[in-house]
């Protein structure tokens, strides 16, 4: 044959192309006549290889003859049954409540409007801020903590966020009596203190006041910020006297005496241990979003 007059050189070149893993040389060798009779062995082993496969071929495409009945159920706009969507507060609570994180927004977006009329400072912004100036405070109570302290009074210390970093409160024995409640039984709190600086970039508050966020929000509403002012510096701060007291009497030397009282036991109750702060109560959040020291009360 023809193929077979070609020198065995030539005829060894023309497999080694029809067999390369090159697809350009086996294209250039299936163009040369070559001694396999196979029907693909033009294109050498591959093509055989690619002919023995197992892989079943794709189906070919079939034109339905069925024609699509008028059923109504093009897309268009739908009416809404069931419950209504819910708000943004909604979602944030249902957030809390199965998460334990406001993952939509923080929970203290809902009273931005009133803290930018209060004249809040934010955690970010305590820098700039004057050292010794009195400043209000607000966010989300983080911790409570109430160390043991060597002179044996209680301090507790206080850290809120409010939505740009934390803000650390100290409360000093002077300044828990009326607010100290206030402080373990609320979760969104208002915080007025002075500023300190202890350190290059470090700053903390001296409490001097707290109040619940909510019932502050809710006077803002009904009576303006004006009423919200007012119940903020009506408040008692550390170390006043009692009115219609001179400095150096009795009056203001001596504590105030409360009424308890005192069961058969002999256990002491103050009248008052029942009444709870205003705003919305902390057990009804669904998870403790904070972290309170041992022996810390709230």
């Amino acid at each position: 044959s023809p193929a077979r007059s070609r020198p065995a050189d030539v005829r060894v070149d023309d497999a080694v192309a029809r067999n390369s893993t090159d697809p350009g040389a086996r294209e250039s060798a299936a163009v040369r006549p070559g001694p396999e009779r196979h029907a693909l062995g033009a294109q050498g082993v591959w093509a055989k290889a690619s002919a023995q496969s197992r892989v079943s071929a794709d189906p070919a495409p079939v034109d339905s003859v069925q024609l699509s009945l008028d059923l109504g159920d093009a897309p268009r706009e739908g009416e809404i049954s069931g419950l209504p969507e819910m708000s943004a507060a909604e979602s944030m609570a249902a957030e809390l409540e199965i998460l334990g994180l406001d993952v939509s927004r923080h929970v203290i977006d809902g009273h931005a409007r009133f803290l930018a009329a209060l004249g809040t400072t934010h955690s970010r912004d305590l820098l700039e801020q004057r050292s010794r100036s009195e400043l209000l405070v607000a966010g989300v109570k983080v911790a409570t903590q109430t160390p043991p302290i060597r002179s044996g009074r209680r301090v507790v210390f206080l850290t809120l966020d409010d939505s740009t970093g934390p803000v650390d409160a100290t409360f000093f024995e002077d300044a828990q009596g009326p607010y100290a409640q206030t402080v373990f039984g609320s979760w969104l709190l208002v915080v007025r203190g002075e500023l300190r600086r202890t350190g290059h970039r470090g700053v903390s508050l001296r409490a001097t006041g707290a109040w619940e966020l909510s019932e502050l929000h809710g006077l803002w509403r009904r009576e303006g910020i004006d009423a919200v002012h007012d119940l903020i510096a009506a408040a008692p701060r550390p170390g006043d006297r009692p009115s219609g007291a001179a400095p150096g009497t009795a009056a203001t030397e001596a504590p105030t005496q409360r009424r308890v009282l005192v069961h058969s036991s002999g256990f002491a109750m103050s009248p008052y241990s029942d009444i709870k702060p205003a705003g919305e109560d902390p057990k009804q959040v669904a998870r403790k979003l904070w972290h309170r020291s041992p022996g810390s009360p709230g």
